[in-house]
């Protein structure tokens, strides 16, 4: 599965060739809206292409329900996942805060042990 698939021999392409064609009779309109001609003449205008035939997307009663439940268990995955990290932080920043206190009791009065 994770093999690199090699093409056939006979479809390789050559080390001295390339896969991209060379773009031909193109041309550009001029950079200026000076009044003057250019020196080659304009392309013929190419015929348009067909629009490409794409079959609908049907819905069923069944795909619908399979979207709202997919769509159900992703967003109670990612609250889950949110909140626990909100809680994470929560319980980091109140235990500092506890040993930010410990040590400034301790270092305040070194006497008083």
């Amino acid at each position: 599965m994770f093999t690199p698939k090699i093409p056939p021999p006979d479809t390789a392409p050559t080390p001295g060739s390339s896969l991209v064609q060379p773009l031909t009779g193109i041309t550009h309109s001029p950079a200026c809206t000076c009044h003057h001609t250019p020196n080659t003449a304009p392309a013929p205008a190419s015929v348009p292409a067909a629009p490409i035939s794409r079959p609908a997307v049907q819905l069923t009663p069944r795909s619908l329900l399979v979207a709202a439940a997919g769509g159900t268990a992703m967003v109670l995955i990612i609250g889950t996942v949110l909140v626990s990290m909100l809680l994470a932080t929560a319980i980091t920043a109140a235990s500092v805060a506890i040993c930010a206190v410990v040590l400034r009791s301790l270092l305040n009065r070194p006497n008083n042990r």
